[in-house]
């Protein structure tokens, strides 16, 4: 029987209702398929960093490398801890620690879901860098709070860096529809996006069998509104994958649609699977949560992890539930209630 150690970092406000309801799903199909899932939960968090002036320990990267994968709920409590504080401290350094240089999220209708769109039977790959580029975190400011203060964000690209993103989007679009779009913004940034697209017409070379597309980001963000059917595997930098993704969970019903997984391709440090959405301390602990990004984002988990049919039977077991309109609507169904019928589902396959 497989075994797989899990770290759990359910982090701030629903973050931990919804990594309870994931963990309670994926034990079901665990049992189901015949193995284990071994969680060790972490309180790095907001709270975490209000009683320790960091949001995690100085050995947290050290003690989540043994694990075979990372859950992350949410993070985020801005009342208290400036976003770019609990950001920079938790959720970027573990994306670099462990090289989990592609952010993989998935966009399409789920069975009984009515999208903001007149389109249907979209299926869209997002595949977003995850590393450097515009959240590289190079930059500073100098002459604060004076009229001459200057303030600069560095957007660093690298040719290892672009070459691998788009050599994995070219992986996942030729296991898929075989067609790749490649973002950018060239006709504006001459360097950093003339230089990703260069890269991507020396990478395409190597898959003859994929076709390629060139857009620019305003393009992108209005074909995914006018026609998202036409798209299959799109890939772009940090920033402008973060804001089409986000785009992406909207035409796909709302953020607790939208989940996302970030890979270390090599294996050669665990993966980290996480909702889109927010901590969303407004709602925290009301058990009115929509836990499906999240239950996605740890059937995401289980496929990396190898155990594919297992992943497959909770999107199914997702499915059904929003079929029967559970979980369609924002607080139309408790978490609770969402999480058992996706129980109930996954226990019911044959």
């Amino acid at each position: 029987m497989n075994s797989y150690q899990i770290a759990l970092i359910p982090g701030d406000g629903i973050g931990v209702d919804v990594t309870d309801a994931t963990m309670d799903v994926l034990n079901v199909a665990a049992r189901k398929f015949g193995f284990t899932l071994v969680p060790e939960a972490f309180d790095w968090s907001c709270a975490y960093y209000q009683k320790h002036g960091a949001m995690m320990p100085d050995d947290g990267i050290a003690t989540l490398r043994r694990f075979n994968a990372i859950y992350l709920g949410a993070v985020g409590w801005p009342d208290t801890v400036p976003d770019s504080v609990s950001l920079h401290g938790l959720l970027l350094p573990i994306r670099k620690a462990f090289t989990q240089y592609a952010n993989i999220r998935p966009h399409r209708l789920l069975e009984g879901v009515q999208g903001p769109l007149r389109a249907e039977g979209f299926d869209i790959l997002c595949i977003r860098e995850n590393t450097e580029g515009e959240y590289s975190g190079a930059g500073g400011r100098v002459h604060q709070g004076q009229p001459n203060e200057v303030a600069t964000e560095v957007a660093i690209f690298t040719r290892t860096g672009v070459e691998r993103i788009i050599r994995f989007g070219f992986e996942q679009a030729r296991a898929r529809r075989k067609h790749l779009t490649s973002v950018t913004k060239s006709n504006a940034q001459k360097y950093s996006m003339v230089f990703w697209d260069e890269v991507t017409k020396d990478v395409a070379k190597d898959y003859p069998d994929v076709t390629v597309s060139h857009m620019h980001i305003d393009a992108m963000a209005a074909k995914m509104v006018m026609a998202p059917q036409d798209l299959d595997v799109i890939v772009a930098s940090n920033l402008f994958g973060d804001i089409l993704t986000d785009l992406g969970a909207a035409i796909q019903g709302g953020l607790g649609f939208a989940a996302s997984a970030n890979i270390c391709p090599d294996k050669s440090g665990p993966s980290m699977f996480e909702p889109v959405h927010g901590s969303a301390p407004d709602i925290a602990g009301q058990n009115i949560a929509n836990p499906i990004a999240a239950i996605w984002s740890g059937a995401m988990m289980l496929e990396h992890l190898g155990e594919a049919k297992a992943a497959q039977a909770v999107l199914d077991a997702i499915s059904a539930t929003t079929a029967q309109g559970i979980g369609v609507r924002p607080g139309a169904s408790r978490t609770d209630a969402i999480t058992t019928a996706i129980k109930t589902a996954l226990e019911g396959q044959a």
